[in-house]
């Protein structure tokens, strides 16, 4: 069984945009939910001598032989200057990735689909 969830938020200004998606799959034993998420905010740069955020790479797996789980994190955060208008623009972005795996108790294959 799969399930998808897709969600697309924009602001009503349109300087924020929040793009994520759920999967989920229950396959030979094993549950696997995979989030992936997407923001960005656009500001004005009013200073031109303003620093840029330094970009930033975030990684973890766990692994969990008792509770028989596995789980997989990966974080981008960058920025960009863009010009449009003759307006000077900072874009702020994030993109996520977490898988993770878990055994499906005997008799709950179902029921707890939706959990966490």
């Amino acid at each position: 069984m799969r399930d998808l969830l897709y969600k697309n938020l924009t602001s009503a200004d349109r300087r924020r945009k929040i793009i994520s998606s759920l999967e989920t799959m229950e396959r030979e034993g094993i549950r696997n939910t995979i989030r992936r998420h997407f923001i960005y905010i656009a500001k004005e740069v009013k200073d031109k001598n303003a620093q840029r955020p330094l970009p930033s790479l975030y990684i973890i797996k766990e692994r969990n032989t008792k509770e028989h789980r596995e789980s997989f994190l990966c974080r981008i955060k960058g920025s960009m200057y863009v010009v449009n208008n003759s307006r000077l623009f900072l874009i702020l972005f994030m993109h996520s990735l977490k898988i993770s795996l878990a055994a499906i108790p005997q008799g709950t294959a179902q029921e707890s689909l939706y959990d966490g």
